[in-house]
């Protein structure tokens, strides 16, 4: 074969040695190889050189050691040869034709693996593009530079890995811990963690997170990856990304949270899921919004519920008018956002409390007018939130600074349908005065509001009358002070001498008389008409009144003019319960010498007048117990209250011995307990000697208790466990806590007698 013909090629430039290649034609190859002439790097039209067709040929199963391509790297074929079209090399020209196994084998014998074409993308590139795991794996184990960056978009290999959703790619630069950079940004400040979630990607996110991407990493805007999937309407996304770790709290360039963002964007799920795992619901928005508001401002109430079930501050107090402080309710009020303010009053928001001044004193007359948000929506005329208001029991009786109930303001501003509603409120306080002495009454006669005037007067038919600021009118006041010439006075012009102080308690006149006054001037009140069994708030007649006060010539006066010695307050105390509660000596002995009131009935606690004095008695609750079994010897001294206590129990419960001591001389039992099974045995005291005088002081056996358990071990009482009774204090005891004998000399027992151990320890030793 002569030399010159042996590279000349077709007219697509294929010479002998690409034919002989790509026709299989060995035994050619091999004589083509032999001749020293050959040129083993020229190209066809299509720029390939005979190594590309070997290539391929190991692509198809040539891979022996004599293969085509082995034979000619043996000769010293190039493995670098580029395109001219985009200076590709051999090796991306393989890659991008899916010839992973050529490539691999190529990799071997490739000098640079960090050729770049036009494109700056290099071989690592093209096979994370084409998803070529092997290759990618061949490329990094022989060094492959991982972080080199495109041209134009300054994408690294692993962007091209995530442009093409190759998993396995990905997991291979983990493996091989080859100082990828999984948070290099492109020319858009895309990471790969970013573009994967821009390309819908979300299954490659666990996978570059475990490589350290950086699941916080923000793109050119300043935007994390949370913040770009919320501001795309992508709840999903926001949702996974949740899952996976991104910062909650995270701000904006515009200070903006995740949390916020969600509420513009109206992705309700993403809010919740945010308020589950803690985000700050407090932080304002550039505007200073608070989280709640922002939902609120914009209808969304269902994400306002969200926040509000997660624990949002529905109050958010923040900037007002002029600088100073108010809550949600009061802006909702002031902006006429009926809606919002109807929401946070059933969401549990402060319904009282007026706006504030700033931290330095901040604010017009907005701060300092003490105006309650019912105040607000009576100047405003917001009836549906006065009618909220007044549902969940905001206080109809508040005032501002000038005094004025919320009654006040919606008369003067006219309101009808508001006056009509706060009338209806059982609560409300009509004798309320503002700075100016005008109560609702006055007020409505001042701004010619009659039917506001008939209201209140169908309400309250006694509102025409004077009263101060207390609720007093002029005979309550002189009664009060001890005034008779005055309080005479008024009862000679006829006042109404029933008409009762408008203050909660609802107290007559009579009742003052009894509390304040004198005899004399009880028995004018009643002369006058006062009815002596009227009743205050409280369900007390004049007679328990007089009691309490200690006022014992009142209560000898109402007794005289027929007063109901039996009448029950409202917690079924009689004036004899009244009278001992508060130790006053002269008005029992009164009570029980002048009239037949029954000294046995029992109140609301199931305690009878000897019980109140036991449990409350002052220091002459003795004397007044003597008084007692002085006046009724037969009265029920062992009787129990409610709670099992006797009366003997609750003075030692209250460490009173001298009632005490008289209770036991009356003989009253010492064993009986409770409903807790206490008794005087075993009540928690600092010191036993109390009990130990008591029972030293028995001048007779004390009566038997009878129980189902031991008084002193608590064991119960069986056919095998007998029930045996202290001698001397009456206890039930089981064998064994009354196993000791003694004779008892003060009883008269001369023989030894079954005892408990504390009974004998005091009939040893003494008190």
């Amino acid at each position: 074969m002569r030399n010159k013909l042996l590279n000349v090629g077709t007219d697509a430039k294929a010479t002998a040695l690409h034919i002989a290649i790509q026709a299989d034609n060995r035994p050619l190859f091999e004589l083509l190889l032999s001749q020293p002439t050959l040129d083993l790097n020229l190209k066809t039209i299509d720029e390939h050189v005979p190594l590309y067709y070997a290539l391929l040929k190991h692509e198809s199963g040539d891979d022996s050691s004599d293969s085509y391509a082995s034979s000619l790297i043996a000769k010293n074929a190039q493995t670098g040869v580029l395109y001219s079209s985009n200076c590709d090399s051999l090796l991306q020209k393989l890659i991008e034709e899916g010839a992973a196994n050529a490539a691999i084998f190529l990799t071997n014998h490739v000098s640079n693996l960090n050729h770049v074409n036009s494109e700056g993308e290099s071989a690592l590139h093209i096979a994370c593009l084409k998803n070529l795991t092997l290759v990618v794996d061949k490329l990094l184990e022989m060094g492959a530079n991982p972080n080199l960056l495109t041209n134009e978009l300054r994408q690294s290999a692993l962007h091209y890995a995530v442009k093409n959703n190759a998993l396995d790619c990905i997991e291979v630069f983990i493996v091989r811990d080859c100082g990828a950079n999984f948070n290099a940004r492109d020319i858009n400040g895309e990471t790969p963690i970013s573009l994967a979630l821009n390309e819908g990607f979300n299954g490659l996110v666990p996978v570059l997170i475990k490589g350290n991407a950086d699941v916080n990493v923000r793109n050119g805007k300043d935007f994390t990856l949370l913040h770009q999937a919320i501001l795309k309407e992508d709840a999903k996304t926001a949702l996974f990304l949740l899952d996976n770790g991104a910062d909650i709290n995270a701000k904006t360039a515009d200070s903006e949270t995740p949390l916020q963002l969600a509420i513009h964007c109206r992705l309700g799920e993403v809010v919740d899921a945010l308020c589950i795992r803690g985000v700050d619901m407090s932080a304002p928005d550039r505007l200073g919004n608070c989280p709640l508001w922002a939902a609120l401002d914009s209808g969304q109430d269902d994400i306002a519920s969200i926040l509000v079930r997660h624990g949002a501050d529905t109050d958010c107090w923040g900037a007002g008018p002029d600088g100073c402080r108010q809550t949600l309710l009061h802006r909702a009020i002031d902006e006429n956002k009926e809606a919002a303010a109807i929401f946070l009053i059933q969401s549990g928001c402060d319904l009282d409390s007026p706006r504030m001044p700033g931290p330095n004193g901040e604010g017009g007359e907005e701060a300092r007018d003490r105006a309650a948000p019912l105040h607000l929506c009576c100047q405003w005329g917001l009836e549906t939130v006065v009618r909220t208001l007044i549902e969940h029991r905001a206080n109809v009786n508040s005032r501002d600074a000038d005094n004025k109930t919320p009654l006040h303001i919606a008369i003067e501003n006219q309101h009808p349908e508001i006056i009509s509603l706060l009338l209806s409120v059982p609560e409300i306080d009509l004798s309320l005065r503002d700075k100016s002495g005008l109560s609702p009454f006055a007020t409505a006669l001042t701004f010619r509001n009659n039917k506001a005037a008939q209201a209140i007067l169908d309400k309250l038919p006694s509102a025409a009358e004077q009263f101060d600021a207390k609720g007093q009118n002029f005979l309550h006041i002189a009664i009060k002070k001890g005034d008779i010439e005055s309080a005479l006075f008024l009862l000679t012009v006829r006042v109404d001498v029933n008409s009762r102080v408008q203050d909660p308690m609802l107290t007559p006149p009579l009742h003052l008389a009894a509390r304040h006054g004198n005899e004399t001037l009880v028995r004018s009140l009643i002369l006058a008409g006062a009815r002596v069994d009227d009743r205050d708030a409280q369900k007390r007649t004049a007679l328990h009144v007089a009691a309490e006060a200690g006022n014992a010539p009142a209560v000898s006066a109402l007794l005289q003019n027929n007063s109901d010695y039996d009448a029950l307050d409202i917690e079924n105390n009689n004036a004899l319960h009244v009278a001992v509660r508060e130790g006053h000596l002269n008005v029992v002995r009164v009570l029980l010498t002048e009239s037949s009131i029954d000294a046995e009935a029992v109140n609301l606690k199931g305690r009878n007048p000897l019980h109140e004095l036991c449990k409350y008695g002052k220091d002459n609750a003795a004397a007044i117990c003597e008084l007692f079994l002085e006046c009724m010897p037969e009265y029920p001294i062992n009787k129990t209250d409610i709670m099992g206590n006797s009366p003997l129990l609750l003075a030692y419960m209250k460490g009173n011995g001298p009632l005490c001591r008289v209770l036991v001389k009356a003989k009253a039992c010492l064993a009986t307990e409770n409903n807790e099974r206490v008794t005087i045995f075993n009540y928690q005291v600092p010191s036993k000697q109390l009990l130990n005088r008591l029972l030293d002081q028995l001048a007779q056996p004390a009566g038997w208790t009878s129980t189902d358990l031991c008084q002193e071990c608590g064991k119960n009482f069986s056919i095998t466990v007998r029930t045996h009774h202290c001698r001397h204090c009456g206890r039930a005891l089981c064998n064994k806590c009354s196993d000791q004998e003694v004779p008892i000399i003060k009883f008269g027992e001369n023989k030894p007698v079954r005892v408990c151990n504390v009974c004998f320890d005091v009939l040893k030793t003494g008190g």
